[in-house]
């Protein structure tokens, strides 16, 4: 029994198939990438040596339409050969005229693909409704004056605050604009917002359109949001600094922060209390003024110590590494244009080539990013004096807290609380 397999390949839309994805013992595979001259070969080959199977994926790969399938079908059918479709229900030998409509939506789909393919390799936008801030112009999205700068407030504000709630809180409040959470998460990451156009699979080619978020700001908002997402929920937008940071030894339950005031009074009294506290007699509450300035305390003695401890690697060196791939890819983007001129390459492979080199260079941006803004030695020395932290508003030093500290381990029985600070490197 002689068994060949066939498949076709439109390089704008997939990858060519590896020979794991049959599942039989094959003789012989015929794989076409972009023309069909395996196809041709595969018909010559038959009436040489014919076969007693030949598998496909789907009928639409024999043909660009309904009438080249049809005349691959009669062939096959005059050989005596039978054909297996791999990925469809519907047997190809019970009744040709069932299939045409099948062949016919399978094709239109794929030239759905193929179109959306080639806007991708000229970077025109994907189809739908501009994100929120843009218009669609005719070759890319262009800033909607009315909408953007609402969208940068949006963004300012949770660069300032941390707090993704709060910043929908602030849209509606200042512009009557409502939004879901998960509305503004989505505008957080999109990357049209940054100048750069998603597509199929994640792909993203830089520097499309005007950008409503520059580099910088977008990677504030990335290492912003990575941070957020080690913090308890709801503790983001907590209006003290220690929220959702300061955990009983004891219990080992994460303490809230609970406001407490006297009748007649107008002086209110914040503690740290664990939560879900099974110990019996529970842990105690802790003054938050006093854990607030150990932590100060701490934070200042140990963080120098910490970070000469780790030995941060050179950065600027592994940043310069990565700004050289950058433009070593956009030199070859570059020169590709020659190849096309001096006929070694053709157009459609060009045009294949610098949609990969650009997906590359969006990868690389994106690591580039990734780094910290400055140095971390250099920034402890700054941070480790008592007075920065004093001077700072809650909201400020909430902010910093969360840059270096991971969780806050006391113990409330201790007179000295016996505080222990993680760090997040």
């Amino acid at each position: 029994m002689r068994i060949v397999a066939y498949t076709y390949t439109d390089p704008l839309i997939e990858e060519s198939p590896g020979v794991e994805i049959w599942g039989w013992e094959i003789d012989r595979v015929y794989q076409d990438l972009g023309q069909r001259y395996e196809l041709d070969r595969l018909l010559a080959d038959l009436l040489l040596e014919p076969c007693d199977y030949l598998l496909v994926r789907r009928l639409d790969e024999l043909g660009d339409s309904v009438r080249d399938v049809r005349q691959v079908l009669l062939k096959l059918q005059e050989l005596g050969i039978e054909l297996i479709t791999t990925e469809t229900e519907i047997a190809p030998q019970l009744n040709l005229l069932q299939l045409i409509d099948k062949i016919q939506s399978n094709q239109i789909s794929r030239r759905m693909r193929q179109g959306h393919a080639r806007n991708r390799l000229q970077s025109l936008p994907p189809p739908g409704k501009a994100p929120y801030g843009y218009r669609r112009g005719k070759d890319k999205y262009t800033i909607d004056k009315s909408a953007a700068p609402v969208v940068k407030d949006f963004f300012d504000r949770f660069t300032i605050y941390g707090s993704l709630r709060g910043a929908v809180r602030y849209l509606e409040k200042k512009y009557n604009k409502k939004i879901s959470a998960s509305t503004g998460l989505r505008w957080l990451t999109n990357p049209v917002y940054r100048g750069d156009t998603a597509y199929l699979h994640g792909e993203v080619i830089s520097d499309t359109h005007a950008a409503i978020l520059s580099r910088d700001e977008a990677a504030q908002i990335d290492r912003l949001l990575r941070r957020n997402r080690r913090m308890p929920p709801r503790t983001a937008s907590a209006p003290r600094s220690l929220a959702g940071l300061v955990n009983c030894q004891h219990c080992e339950q994460t303490m809230t922060v609970t406001s407490v005031s006297a009748p007649r009074r107008v002086e209110k009294y914040l503690y740290l209390r664990p939560t879900g506290c099974t110990r019996q007699p529970q842990c105690k509450s802790i003054r938050y003024e006093r854990v607030l300035n150990a932590t100060i305390d701490r934070i200042c003695e140990d963080l120098p110590i910490a970070v000469n401890q780790i030995g941060m690697p050179n950065m600027d060196g592994f940043k310069a590494k990565i700004s050289q791939d950058i433009i070593d890819k956009q030199q070859t983007i570059a020169q590709l244009p020659e190849l096309i001129d001096s006929g070694i390459l053709d157009r459609e492979t060009v045009e294949l080539r610098t949609y990969k080199l650009k997906t590359e260079i969006s990868q690389l941006q994106s690591r580039l990013a990734a780094f910290p803004p400055v140095n971390l030695q250099s920034l402890a020395q700054a941070v480790s004096i008592p007075q920065f932290w004093l001077d700072l508003s809650e909201s400020e030093r909430r902010f910093y807290f969360r840059e270096f500290i991971k969780s806050i381990d006391i113990d409330p029985q201790s007179s000295n609380l016996d505080l222990q600070l993680r760090f997040i490197f």
